[in-house]
């Protein structure tokens, strides 16, 4: 018995016999379905029009009922109906009809050409008068009414996914849209995007571990970006004043629904701006791009009502923690007080938070994070965990610094970026040295990031936005592998004795 495969790589060798080409080298259709459905719905059922069109597309279901078959055939924008008629195909020429009902399978691309007809029941088609196979595909589709049933399929052959749902083609046009509307928006206020290395020496920018490369022909050791942030900087430093990068970023990191180890972030750098103007920025231009996607500044996520509409809620990490806790940071005059006020309180104290400011972060992580469900600034972070932004100008030991929450997760990371050199580079030192003690996020010291800020960076602010999860957010997504086309995924060898993701 012939599997499925090998009964259409029987039915290709036919169709070459017969002189139908099963691998076209091209086709002109004039109409697409969205637009010819929309052109002609005032048809009326039962009626013909004698407009000739040429349509082609994948042929999604095929029902053939004697000397009548009808076939729907969807091309990127909707579906159509074949309507094909024994006597009308064999006055074109002997035979037709039983080529294309025969030798035609669910998964083939075809092109047609015909006049329009309305059937009884209301279905605009196109009645065939002539057809051309373009690609005769050898698997079988899913079911299209079941989809497919397993969630790792769909990301291990999204092309199947893409076929089978609506939904799925539906998320990817709004992300190419959100991406577009970003760019724009900033292009419009004078914005200028640079490309900046993803091949560096020294990677910096974020705490986070890189992966590893080498470069053959110069026997240089190399990683993959873990940010855009120290080149961009370096652009302000020689004279531009509005600069950003919509990019991809590799961490070599764990995954999850909010974590891939390769994701797309945007980083925006402002001259003689602060962490104030960036607040604006962010507001002003999520808020734009929402209404543009969406069509509403208010969204709905996993059944929580969202609202984008400016203004948004700003909240000091300090008064956060102190509202769901009770615990006031500023009044511990050590790690250890710290630390046994968070024990009462039954969070967790780790010994890598070697300091007052490391804890109060381990608090809001423990404590408050998962709480912030519409848009919420939180600012003045602690200087232990902002090695790159510029001291509060009336707090000591804090930096201005804001993060974005969105749904109990973080969207957005933001500075008055440190332009003081001497300061910069005690701090890269002191990450450099958690580095060496075997914290593998800490960053290491850039020579050439200092030698650019001794040469002078105005005062500047700077943003960065995760593309990824902003568009779970407007596209309703539970899961980042929704949202990006090609996750990483481990190899299908692997994944049966793999832990859940988390």
């Amino acid at each position: 018995m012939f599997e499925p495969r090998d009964t259409r790589l029987e039915k290709a060798r036919a169709l070459a016999d017969l002189g139908h080409e099963p691998y076209a080298l091209s086709f002109n259709p004039t109409h697409r379905m969205a637009a010819l459905q929309l052109a002609h719905a005032d048809l009326p059922n039962g009626e013909e029009r004698a407009v000739m069109v040429s349509v082609a597309g994948r042929v999604m279901t095929r029902r053939v009922m004697g000397k009548l078959a009808f076939f729907t055939l969807a091309d990127e924008t909707g579906t159509i109906q074949l309507f094909l008629e024994k006597a009308g195909l064999e006055a074109q020429q002997e035979g037709w009809f039983k080529q294309i009902t025969g030798l035609v399978d669910g998964g083939d691309w075809l092109g047609v050409s015909g006049i329009l007809r309305r059937t009884d029941r209301g279905e605009l088609s196109v009645k065939v008068s002539d057809w051309r196979m373009l690609t005769k595909s050898l698997q079988q589709l899913p079911d299209k009414w079941h989809g497919l049933a397993d969630v790792e399929k769909r990301y291990r052959q999204r092309y199947l996914d893409l076929i089978v749902s609506p939904d799925t083609r539906e998320t990817f046009r709004r992300r190419a849209r959100l991406v577009s509307g970003i760019r724009r928006w900033l292009d419009q206020r004078d914005f200028l995007e640079i490309e900046t290395p993803v091949l560096q020496s020294e990677p910096g920018g974020a705490d986070a571990r890189p992966f590893e490369t080498h470069h053959n022909a110069l026997d240089l050791p190399l990683t993959l970006r873990i940010a855009t942030e120290l080149h961009l900087k370096r652009l302000v430093v020689g004279g531009f004043e509005r600069v950003y990068e919509l990019g991809r970023i590799f961490r070599n990191e764990g995954v999850s629904t909010r974590h891939n180890p390769e994701f797309t972030s945007v980083e925006i750098y402002q001259a003689y701006s602060d962490y104030i103007g960036m607040m604006e920025l962010t507001e002003q231009m999520i808020s734009a791009v929402c209404q543009e996607v969406c069509g509403s500044s208010q969204i709905s996520y996993q059944g929580t009502d969202i609202d984008f509409s400016p203004a948004w809620r700003r909240a000091t990490m300090h008064e956060l923690v102190e509202e769901a806790t009770g615990l006031d940071f500023r009044s511990f005059a050590s790690r250890e007080e710290a630390a046994a006020a968070m024990a009462a309180k039954g969070l967790d104290a780790p010994e890598l938070a070697d300091s007052v400011g490391r804890l109060l972060n381990e608090a809001f992580e423990q404590a408050v994070e998962t709480t912030l469900i519409q848009p919420t600034f939180v600012t003045d972070y602690p200087v232990e965990i902002s090695p790159l932004a510029r001291p509060h100008r009336s707090k000591p030991g804090l930096v201005e610094r804001f993060e974005l929450f969105i749904v109990g997760r973080e969207h957005a990371n933001a500075f008055s970026e440190l332009t003081d050199p001497v300061d910069q580079r005690q701090r890269l030192e002191a990450q450099q040295a958690r580095k060496a003690a075997g914290d593998l996020e800490a960053q290491g010291l850039d020579e050439d990031f200092v030698t650019a800020l001794e040469v002078g960076m105005p005062p500047t602010g700077g943003l960065g936005i995760g593309i990824d999860r902003l568009v779970m957010l407007l596209t309703d997504s539970p899961s980042i592998r929704d949202v990006i086309a090609f996750p990483l995924l481990r190899p299908e060898s692997r994944a049966k004795d793999a832990p859940a993701m988390g």
